[in-house]
């Protein structure tokens, strides 16, 4: 069976909720950020990013990774397009044109900074969105942003998702980091495709279930 290393809260929810989505069987391994911990011992039961035992797995000593059935993986997004694909379905690509974009996508979505000017905003798109939820709505942040939301809103403008008109794994892994800034209502009401697909994305079941159990795991 699939394991998953990591927690709710933390990126493995996007390779959580494909699973839901898929109907993918997975166990959760628990992994808590030695950074959450400050000096104190993980819950009974589970490890912490930089526990010898979970460096086995993953050497860097962050979260995700999955074993499968002796397939290692690391990074969230790459292990969402490998699940996809293995398991195909509409989530997966149907051919190969397909499988670059779904790539493609998720790539954007780390690192697009596209005229944003290097002493606005450090990082790729993850980055900054990440830095208002972390840091709230600073003005240089919402304005290295309006590109890309902008650009999202347009490939969105014909059939409201990423690829092949439907959802997919590209539109898990470009609305689990266009969350982070979900509360920036300016940016939203100024983009409205990117609004009515991230409405429809956190509306699914299978993202409702992996939200109420993150709801659920200690802050």
């Amino acid at each position: 069976m699939l394991k998953i290393y990591g927690a709710f809260r933390s990126r493995a929810s996007r390779n959580i909720w494909l699973c839901y989505e898929a109907g993918i069987p997975f166990k959760l391994v628990p992994v808590v950020q030695s950074y959450r911990l400050k000096g104190a011992p993980p819950p009974a039961g589970a490890l912490e990013t930089q526990s010898p035992e979970f460096l086995k797995i993953n050497p860097h000593g962050h979260i995700p990774s999955i074993d499968d059935d002796g397939v290692i993986l690391h990074e969230s997004l790459a292990i969402n397009l490998y699940l996809a694909k293995k398991h195909g379905g509409p989530l997966g690509p149907a051919n190969l044109a397909e499988d670059g974009e779904m790539t493609m996508w998720s790539i954007w979505a780390l690192c697009e900074r596209a005229g944003v000017p290097a002493h606005v905003a450090d990082g790729g798109f993850e980055a900054m969105t990440l830095s208002v939820a972390m840091n709230g709505e600073k003005p240089e942040t919402l304005e290295a942003l309006k590109g890309p939301f902008a650009q999202l809103d347009k490939a969105l403008a014909k059939t409201g998702w990423l690829v092949g008109g439907r959802f997919t794994v590209a539109d898990i892994n470009v609305a689990e980091i266009v969350r982070y800034a979900a509360g920036t209502k300016a940016l939203f009401d100024a983009n409205p495709n990117v609004k009515k697909w991230y409405e429809a994305c956190v509306g699914r079941p299978a993202y409702k279930k992996m939200w109420e159990a993150r709801d659920k795991e200690p802050a």
